[in-house]
């Protein structure tokens, strides 16, 4: 009796588990679908790629394709059990590590942007060019790929070279070998989610005031930049609670795995898919230029207002 009911659970949460899986096919493929779109739209008109607004929109764009791709695979890797080399795992690693921290520090830098082009409008058009966009996007990239060389610096200084030759099933934990090492990586995750937090609060306070003396269409546009910051705030909030994930999931799997299964199924679709559909949101539909484009795009050319008329 003991076993029929031990069998009926593990078939219970094999087809959980596989309904789960199923649902995340579905929704990264829908989304990178609309990204793939969107993106479409992005190298249709000059306009966007030479405004840095959008060109971080399309960086955050990038990004979360990238790194949802690489995410999937690692979960299907997972799921079916299927052991890789080291240096395959390495590399789907330093992708997912890198681009877990490029949103949120994309979206740090178009808070900023939009700081500048409320309370610094006569500047605006000097320091954020398309090639100040481009310098941005470095160093995003560079500020992003910290974490990343601490924990493999840490990581190649205490693995041995048994270590390197072994197929493993590969997960992000896999370079964590020691318990002190995981607190470096979240003390790392820490001060940046501090420093993006000043930033956003700082911008926002800033915007506020400029919102409060701003009359007629300046305080309809302030308003709009005010709630577009909001809108980054929470979709930042989100990414960064992402980097806490890994120890609320590493303390829920030392006392219940079934538990740690929907936890991490719950985490995976709220903190990694759910903050990555807000940037679609917040420029694909909420900007009134790329939504005419992107509508002008979908509807093949019968839209009456084409995209030439808003510029």
């Amino acid at each position: 009796m003991a076993n029929n009911n031990s069998v009926i659970g593990g078939e219970s949460l094999m087809r959980k588990i596989n309904d789960q899986v199923i649902l995340v096919q579905v929704l990264v493929a829908a989304f990178l679908c609309i990204n793939f779109l969107l993106i479409t739209t992005f190298f249709m008109k000059a306009f966007f790629y030479t405004t840095m607004r959008y060109i971080l929109f399309a960086n955050t764009l990038l990004s979360d394709c990238l790194f949802l791709f690489m995410t999937d695979i690692l979960l299907i890797l997972s799921y079916f059990r299927f052991s890789i080399q080291l240096w395959l795992c390495l590399v789907i690693y330093i992708v997912l590590s890198l681009y877990t921290f490029v949103t949120p520090v994309t979206l740090t830098a178009m808070t900023l942007e939009r700081f500048v082009a409320i309370c610094m409008p006569l500047r605006h058009g000097e320091l954020c060019s398309t090639r100040s966009s481009l310098r941005c996007i470095l160093i995003i990239h560079s500020l992003s790929s910290v974490p990343c060389i601490i924990v493999l610096s840490i990581f190649f200084a205490s693995a041995t070279h048994r270590f390197y030759t072994q197929d493993i099933i590969c997960s992000v934990e896999t370079f964590i070998l020691y318990s002190w090492q995981s607190h470096v990586r979240s003390a790392i995750s820490q001060f940046y989610f501090l420093i993006m937090c000043i930033t956003i609060v700082f911008s926002y306070g800033k915007i506020t005031k400029v919102a409060k003396a701003a009359s007629g269409e300046n305080k309809k546009s302030t308003r709009k930049g005010l709630r577009t910051v909001l809108l980054h705030a929470f979709q930042l909030l989100l990414c960064l609670i992402q980097l806490w994930c890994p120890l609320i999931e590493n303390a829920v799997l030392q006392n219940n795995v079934m538990l740690y299964v929907n936890v991490r199924y719950f985490n995976y679709i709220t903190f990694n898919l759910a903050p990555r559909c807000l940037s679609p949101f917040i420029y694909g539909l909420r900007d009134e230029m790329f939504f005419h484009a992107l509508k002008y795009i979908v509807l093949c050319g019968l839209y009456k207002k084409q995209p030439s008329d808003l510029f």
